[in-house]
C-alpha cells in the first residue's frame, strides 16, 4: 500500500451523510464474519456493522492511525483492531466478505491485492469495493493523498476478473457530487479540501444525490461501487 496522509481522515470522518448512504447498500452483503481493509481511523465500521455481526477485523497498516480506532468499536465483541496489510494474514485466515472503502486506489499492485483476497474468502465469500471513479477526474488531492488511480466500471471489472470472482453488483454513486468534484478539478485544482467544502457536500448534495442515482440508474457519479463473489464449491 502507498504512503497516504492520514488527515483527509479526519476530515471525510464528518460526511455521515455520505457513509449512510453507501452503507445502506453493502450492508446487505456484510454478514459472519467480514475483513475491513485500509480501515484506517474506524471511521466507517460504524456504518457497515450489521447487528447480527459475528467477527469484524478492522486491519490498518498504520499503527498511528489503527491506535485511533475507538473503545466503542474494539470494545464490541465482533469488533478486532489489527495492524497489517493483507499480504500478512496467515492463509487460514478465512472471511465471509472483505471490505475496500476508498482503499483498492492507494495499493499499487490492485490486480494481486484482489487476487490475495479472494483467496482469504470463504465459498459464496464477498468483496466489496468502493473508489473513486473516473480517471478524468484525478486531481492534485488524488496525488496528495497517494491515489494510483481513480477507476471505472471497466478498469474495476478487469481487476475483478483476474481474481476469478463474478459479478453481483457494479454501480456509480453521487451524481451530484460528480459535478462538485468537476468544478474542482477545472477551477479550484484543490489538494487540500477545506471541512467546509466537505460539509457543504456532505449536508447538501448527498441527499440530491440520492434522488438522483436512482433515476440515473446509477450510472453517473463520482464514485464507483462493485461487489463480487467467490463462487461456491460444488459438492463432490
Amino acid at each position: 500500500m502507498s504512503q497516504y496522509i492520514g488527515q483527509e481522515l479526519d476530515i471525510f470522518a464528518r460526511a455521515v451523510h455520505w457513509k449512510t448512504y453507501y452503507g445502506r447498500r453493502l450492508q446487505q452483503y456484510l454478514e459472519g464474519e467480514v475483513l475491513e481493509v485500509g480501515a484506517g481511523i474506524g471511521a466507517v465500521t460504524p456504518f457497515l456493522v450489521r447487528p447480527d455481526q459475528k467477527r469484524w477485523v478492522c486491519l490498518e497498516p498504520d499503527p498511528a492511525l489503527a491506535e485511533r480506532i475507538g473503545a466503542e468499536l474494539t470494545g464490541a465483541s465482533v469488533v478486532e483492531r489489527r495492524i497489517g496489510v493483507l499480504a500478512e494474514l496467515d492463509s487460514a485466515q478465512m472471511f465471509d466478505a472483505i471490505v475496500y472503502i476508498d482503499v483498492l486506489e492507494h495499493i499499487e499492485d490492485d490486480s494481486g491485492e484482489m487476487q490475495r483476497a479472494a483467496e482469504h474468502l470463504k465459498p459464496g465469500g464477498r468483496i466489496c469495493v468502493l473508489a473513486p471513479a473516473h480517471s478524468w477526474l484525478y486531481t492534485p488531492f488524488d496525488k496528495s493523498v497517494g491515489h494510483w488511480r481513480r477507476y471505472g466500471k471497466e478498469s474495476l471489472k478487469v481487476v475483478a476478473r483476474s481474481a476469478g470472482l463474478e459479478l453481483l453488483r457494479l454501480e456509480y454513486l453521487d451524481s451530484a457530487g460528480l459535478l462538485a468534484s468537476l468544478g474542482n478539478k477545472l477551477l479550484l485544482q484543490s489538494a487540500d479540501p477545506r471541512l467546509k467544502q466537505i460539509l457543504f457536500w456532505d449536508r447538501y448534495l448527498i441527499p440530491v444525490s440520492r434522488l438522483l442515482d436512482p433515476l440515473f440508474g446509477y450510472r453517473v457519479g463520482k464514485s464507483v461501487l462493485g461487489v463480487w463473489q467467490k463462487r461456491k464449491e460444488l459438492p463432490s
